[in-house]
């Protein structure tokens, strides 16, 4: 199980690789990627972090879903700094035995990611600067689990 805050760039498809490489106990990986999006004048986003609280609450995460599907790895990437549309801003993988809990764990994290991870979001669009106030879309995705 491996959590990455950085600021820096991921390549994904080595991630991916890296990650199902040599394989034996595990029937299924699920990945997802996410990407800043252009809802519309966006420039920049600007994500902030405090370090220790991030990456021990991310781990709580993976565990959290460690515990409740029968994982045998996942991995979090989540890039912090500023972003630009279209740049890779995080990353999920989940290995199990079976795809069913592949899925629900990488989705599960996806989640949780979206609306308990401590980052603090700053778009910087054509017409100003606002930060990101929580969506309840993505607090009603939280009641499935």
């Amino acid at each position: 199980m491996s959590v990455r805050v950085q600021q820096g760039p991921f390549d994904f498809g080595a991630e991916c690789d890296r990650f199902a490489a040599g394989r034996q106990d595990t029937g299924a990986v699920v990945t997802f990627c996410g990407i800043v999006r252009d809802d519309g004048g966006l420039r920049a986003m600007e994500i902030e972090h405090y370090p220790g609280m991030t990456t021990a609450a991310i781990e709580r995460m993976v565990e959290t879903a460690r515990d409740r599907w029968s994982l045998t790895d996942a991995l979090v990437i989540h890039r912090f700094g500023p972003l630009e549309p279209g740049e890779r801003i995080m990353m999920v993988a989940t290995a199990a035995p079976h795809r069913a809990d592949a899925f629900a764990a990488a989705d599960y994290l996806m989640d949780y990611l979206k609306s308990r991870a401590p980052f603090w979001k700053k778009e910087h669009m054509q017409d100003g600067t606002h930060w990101v106030a929580a969506r309840a879309e993505d607090e009603d995705a939280l009641s499935r689990w």
